[in-house]
């Protein structure tokens, strides 16, 4: 009596194509990945290239904007705001940038672990301008970001450390603080201690830094709220007037 035919489907060969093509499409999709990574990196490196060309700001003119700002009004931090605000809207008009000069605008910040109150200026793709501090002191993570920042400290004082230094540095009202991007320090700002603060590059992605303390620990989703409107608004005002 004649044996049955082994099916094709188990045999060595069909299952040796099976196995082939099984890897030639795992090989497709990986290549497909690496070329979309690919093109994004480029994208990136081209756009952060020429990133320069959007920028409004200077940070040596917000130095001497706060200094000036210190000069004419000593230790009063509401007209040090005005000082500053009202410099800006005459310097910039609307027609290239937004300004908010609601400076009652402001909101708990909690990020890195510090926790202080800020007033967003100026907001977009690729700069901010708030004012940040407390009048109670605080303590944390700069966070890493992408982008430089700039703390013109306007009152009070602030102190910051990098290993392996071994000395902390010290920054008073008139100076400023050049934190470059891709650098963390830990910093602490002193009772009393507010600053101008000025960041250039890529903002978005500094965002999630912001946010993650109000979703993981403080749960102030009101505040949360008040940020990412006020934040969405300012870069939405920006883009529609040209400014990214």
């Amino acid at each position: 009596m004649a044996s049955p035919k082994k099916s094709a489907k188990g045999s060595p060969a069909a299952n040796q194509h099976t196995t082939e093509s099984a890897f030639s499409a795992w090989v497709g999709r990986w290549i497909s990945r690496l070329v979309v990574l690919g093109a994004i990196y480029s994208v990136y490196s081209f756009l952060d290239s020429i990133k320069e060309r959007w920028y409004v700001f200077d940070p040596k003119s917000l130095h001497e904007l706060s200094q000036a700002a210190i000069a004419a009004h000593g230790d009063d931090l509401g007209g040090i705001i005005k000082h500053i605000t009202t410099n800006l809207t005459e310097t910039y008009p609307s027609s290239v940038i937004r300004i908010n000069r609601d400076d009652q605008e402001w909101m708990f910040n909690n990020a890195g672990g510090a926790m202080g109150a800020m007033y967003i200026i100026h907001a977009s793709i690729t700069e901010y301008l708030i004012i940040f501090g407390t009048p109670l002191g605080t303590e944390g993570h700069s966070g890493l970001h992408t982008a430089d920042d700039y703390f013109n400290i306007l009152v009070g004082e602030q102190w910051a450390y990098a290993p392996p230094a071994l000395e902390m540095e010290r920054y008073q009202a008139g100076s400023v603080h050049h934190l470059r991007r891709g650098d963390v320090k830990q910093y602490k700002m002193h009772k009393g201690c507010f600053a101008l603060e000025y960041a250039r590059g890529w903002i978005p992605p500094m965002l999630p830094f912001g946010f993650a303390d109000t979703i993981t620990s403080t749960l102030d989703f009101p505040t949360f709220y008040r940020t990412a409107r006020i934040t969405a608004r300012e870069m939405i005002g920006n883009l529609l007037i040209g400014k990214i």
